[in-house]
């Protein structure tokens, strides 16, 4: 067992340690969901977890939201919560894996919680899933990258090297609106498709 397979991550869910799990929709994710006014965006939400931004976005009119998970009691616990939310939209597999196109990924607790080893992979993944235009958008957390995690962290300069050649960098900047316990370590980000 590694730290990045299905059974760590299934381990996690069974045990309840979660920390990274706030309980409810992080400010700057639903900051900008409420400025959207696009409800037929089609939106995907990898390494889900227990997804309260999907839950958000359902509540709020937005019907076409997937979520992926490698680890399978996250969903059973969303749908528990709002059983209203489409079945056919609880994927249970590996991100990399996953074939369609989107308008809109949301990155929340993701990125960091992959092996570094996997950040070009995780780049070109997003490229290939977003439709022309398409957006990456969400959290990135802002302190050194160590061996020790997940989380991972890593900087402005690095993220910006890392995405530079696929997508158009229109927002990189500290998240002015982070939960207390992240505040000063996360930056919020709007990368565009090239």
């Amino acid at each position: 067992m590694t730290k990045f397979d299905k059974q760590y991550w299934d381990l996690k869910y069974e045990k309840n340690k979660t920390g990274w799990d706030i309980g409810y929709i992080s400010t700057p994710i639903k900051t900008y969901i409420n400025q959207l006014t696009n409800k037929n965006l089609k939106i995907l939400i990898p390494g889900a977890g227990n997804s309260y931004e999907a839950e958000y976005l359902h509540e709020n009119n937005f019907n076409k939201v997937r979520v992926i998970d490698i680890a399978f009691q996250p969903l059973l616990n969303l749908k528990k919560r709002f059983p209203d939310f489409p079945e056919k939209d609880l994927i249970n597999m590996n991100f990399f894996s996953h074939e369609d196109k989107y308008d809109l990924i949301l990155e929340q607790t993701f990125f960091c919680a992959l092996d570094p080893s996997l950040r070009e992979a995780y780049v070109n993944k997003m490229y290939n899933l977003l439709n022309d235009g398409g957006k990456i958008v969400g959290l990135l957390f802002d302190f050194e990258l160590t061996k020790q995690g997940p989380p991972f962290g890593g900087n402005i300069i690095e993220y910006i090297q890392l995405f530079y050649a696929k997508f158009e960098v229109r927002v990189l900047e500290r998240c002015y609106n982070s939960i207390k316990p992240r505040d000063g370590r996360e930056l919020f980000f709007i990368f565009e498709k090239k």
